[in-house]
C-alpha cells in the first residue's frame, strides 16, 4: 500500500558547525602545541590565522585548514576587511569562513566585491546580504551575470517584491544555482494542476528549492501527493510537496519504520500526514524520543498522535514536559478535572495555557510558574499517575 510514496527525491543539505571564541589566544605555548599537532596534515600558519582572526576553535581551525592554504595574511585580511566594510559582524564573518574556507583565498576585488555591490544595488540592506550569504556563502562563487543576476530577476518576477526575494533566499540561498528553465516548467505544472498563485508565491518564499527537482520527477511527486488526497488549492498541498522534496528514499523509510515500531499502520501514517504534513519532518531520533514519552510515560494510545500529529513537532523539554508537569500537579491537587483533553491542551497557544492553568492557580500552587519554566521534578509523583497514564488525552 502506497509503495509509490518511496521513490527517491532530491535532498537538500544544510551545513552546521559551532564556533568557540578564542579566549585562549594569549597563551603562546597553547598555539605552539596546536601548530605542532597540525603540522603533520595542515599548515600551522593557517591554523593560527583561523583561530586568531576568524574566531575558530582549535578543532575547527585544524579541520578547515585542510581545505584552504595560504602563506601570508595579506589576502585573507583583505577579504575580512571587505566583509567588515559591508557591515558583517565578526560572528557572521566567522560563520561564512567556517562554511566556506575558500573565501579567504578568493579575490576581494574581482570575485567578491561585484557580488556584494549587486546585492546592494538590488535594494538589499547589509543585514539581509549577510543573512543570505550566511545561508550558503558558496553563492559568492557563482557567476554574477549567468547565475546571480538571472536568478534574482527570475525570482522577483515570480514573488513580486524584493522583500519576498530576500525572505526566500535567507532560507535557501542555493536557489540561485537552480536551472531557471526547469523551475519555470515546474511552476507552470503547478498552475496547470490548480495550485493558486498565492500558494506558489508562498512556496517560493518559504521553500524555494522545492520547485527545483527535474521536471519529470517533479510531476511524479505532484501526482503522488494528489493520490494521497491533498487538494492542490489548499496550503497543505505545498507543505506536503516540500516534505517529499526535502528527503530521500532512505530517510523517508527510516521515519516510516520508526512510526511502525510504535504500532502505526501505513493508513495511520497517511491520515496523520494528510492532517499535518510536517508529521514526516522530525528526525527518526525525535520520533522515537517523543513516542517513548507519549506511550511509556503518559500512557497514550497512538490515536492521540493521529488526531494531533503536530505533537511530534513540539519540544519535549520546552513545551510538552512543562505542560504535562503543571497539569499533573493541578489534577493531583484537585484543582482541575482529571478528564482534561490533554492532547488538545498541548497544542493550544502559550498565552492560553499560561492564563488557564498557570497564573490562575499561582496562589493555590506557589511553585507552579517555576515548574512550568523548567523544574520538572513534580512529574511522576508518588501516586502512580505516571504509570497509569492520563485517562482522557484526546
Amino acid at each position: 500500500m502506497y509503495s509509490f510514496l518511496f521513490k527517491r527525491v532530491p535532498i537538500g543539505r544544510t551545513v552546521r558547525d559551532s564556533t568557540t571564541q578564542p579566549g585562549f589566544l594569549q597563551n603562546p605555548s597553547f598555539l605552539r602545541s596546536i601548530s605542532s599537532k597540525a603540522s603533520r596534515d595542515q599548515n600551522p600558519f593557517v591554523v593560527s590565522y583561523l583561530i586568531s582572526s576568524c574566531g575558530f576553535s582549535p578543532a575547527a581551525a585544524i579541520s578547515a585548514s585542510k581545505k584552504v592554504g595560504f602563506e601570508s595574511s595579506d589576502g585573507p585580511d583583505s577579504v575580512l576587511t571587505l566583509f567588515r566594510n559591508y557591515g558583517f559582524t565578526e560572528a557572521e564573518i566567522s560563520s561564512l569562513i567556517r562554511k566556506c574556507p575558500l573565501l579567504l583565498v578568493a579575490s576581494p576585488t574581482k570575485l567578491l566585491l561585484p557580488k556584494l555591490e549587486f546585492f546592494h544595488s538590488f535594494g538589499l540592506s547589509n543585514r539581509n546580504i549577510a543573512k543570505i550569504l550566511s545561508s550558503d556563502p558558496r553563492v559568492l562563487f557563482f557567476s554574477l551575470e549567468n547565475k546571480i543576476i538571472l536568478s534574482f530577476n527570475f525570482l522577483k518576477s515570480l514573488v513580486g517584491t524584493v522583500e519576498n526575494v530576500v525572505f526566500g533566499l535567507k532560507r535557501q540561498a542555493r536557489f540561485i544555482s537552480c536551472d531557471i528553465q526547469n523551475v519555470a516548467r515546474n511552476i507552470a505544472f503547478l498552475r496547470e494542476n490548480g495550485v493558486p498563485e498565492s500558494n506558489i508565491v508562498s512556496l517560493l518564499t518559504k521553500y524555494p528549492r522545492t520547485v527545483t527537482p527535474k521536471n519529470n520527477r517533479f510531476k511524479q511527486i505532484l501526482k503522488v501527493i494528489q493520490q494521497m488526497g491533498f487538494d492542490p488549492s489548499k496550503s497543505l498541498f505545498i507543505i506536503a510537496l516540500n516534505g517529499f522534496v526535502s528527503m530521500n528514499k532512505a530517510t523517508w523509510n527510516q521515519k516510516l519504520e520508526a512510526y511502525r515500531r510504535w504500532g502505526f499502520s501505513e493508513y495511520d501514517i497517511l491520515i496523520a500526514f494528510r492532517r499535518y504534513p510536517w508529521f514526516m519532518t522530525p528526525s527518526e531520533k525525535k520520533i522515537m524520543n517523543h513516542m517513548d514519552f507519549f506511550v511509556n510515560k503518559m500512557g497514550w494510545e497512538r490515536a492521540v498522535i493521529i488526531r494531533y500529529p503536530q505533537l511530534l513537532m513540539f519540544s519535549l523539554e520546552k513545551r510538552i514536559l512543562p505542560r504535562c508537569s503543571v497539569l499533573q500537579v493541578l489534577i493531583l491537587k484537585g484543582l482541575v478535572k482529571e478528564d482534561l483533553k490533554i492532547g488538545r491542551l498541548m497544542i493550544r497557544s502559550e498565552k492560553y495555557f499560561l492564563e488557564k492553568f498557570v497564573t490562575k492557580y499561582e496562589k493555590e500552587v506557589p511553585h507552579l510558574l517555576d515548574l512550568y519554566k523548567g523544574n520538572n521534578s513534580q512529574l511522576g509523583l508518588e501516586d502512580g499517575t505516571e504509570e497509569e497514564g492520563w485517562k482522557n488525552p484526546l
